[in-house]
């Protein structure tokens, strides 16, 4: 029990790699909320030991504000939310910019603002923040804004990690590569020929294969746990080899 008596809440917790998180924390002792925006998808967690679900939006700060001031404090946060945009920049749009940059960085901004008071207060913390391979580690084709946000994560990271590094407080963030999830389910099926889309995302991991979402889990409880108590302000891919 690497995480007995630590209480983590995890952002998108509904499927994918939030999911697989709050799952192997929970396994690991920790006592999850898992929040997600879509309530349907918290169904699941029914009957799961250590986890509570909540609704929430990260969206909204008010709402951030509600759930995290309504918790006891936290040890360990995963923001794991986000959306990925398709295209270059000349198909880039101001509105599909906002989103990204409201979602990929300033909900981290604001999940991290509400918990970081009582982590202090407790003496130490550990956030985990979602960042990507594609961005400041490796520029992709086609992702033009989610490159730039998952860039800006990992300043934020490290900027936090800088600012409170002397004060227990440890902010990471994992780099996948590309994960078999939910959401990569959605994008592929919006090609025009599925079947060559998920072709393509298979041929440019080195591996030969898409990563599981349960790939990812390791690395974020390691993060959680006191076994990182070194780690901070570091960035961890888990990419299959594509930044060999």
């Amino acid at each position: 029990m690497r995480l007995k008596g630590k209480k983590a809440l995890v952002t998108a917790a509904g499927q994918g790699i939030g999911r697989a998180a709050a799952l192997a924390m929970a396994a690991e002792g920790a006592e999850v909320w898992a929040t997600d925006v879509n309530p349907a998808l918290l169904d699941s967690y029914d009957g799961v030991a250590n986890v509570r679900a909540v609704p929430l939006d990260v969206l909204d700060k008010a709402a951030i504000g509600r759930v995290v001031g309504g918790l006891p404090p936290l040890d360990v946060l995963f923001n794991c939310a986000g959306f990925v945009h398709n295209g270059t920049i000349l198909e880039a749009t101001d509105d599909d910019w906002a989103f990204a940059f409201n979602l990929n960085v300033r909900a981290q901004f604001w999940m991290i603002q509400a918990v970081l008071p009582a982590m202090l207060g407790r003496g130490g913390g550990s956030i985990i923040n979602m960042a990507s391979v594609c961005g400041s580690l490796k520029g992709l084709p086609n992702r033009f804004i989610y490159g730039a946000s998952k860039a800006a994560v990992v300043g934020l990271t490290k900027s936090v990690a800088a600012d409170f590094v002397g004060r227990g407080i440890r902010c990471n963030a994992i780099a996948p590569g590309t994960v078999d999830t939910p959401s990569l389910a959605d994008r592929i099926n919006a090609y025009d020929d599925p079947v060559e889309a998920r072709k393509a995302f298979i041929a440019r991991q080195p591996m030969g294969r898409l990563a599981q979402a349960h790939e990812m889990a390791p690395i974020i409880v390691y993060l959680a746990s006191d076994e990182s108590v070194f780690a901070t302000g570091q960035v961890f891919s888990i990419d299959g080899g594509m930044t060999i």
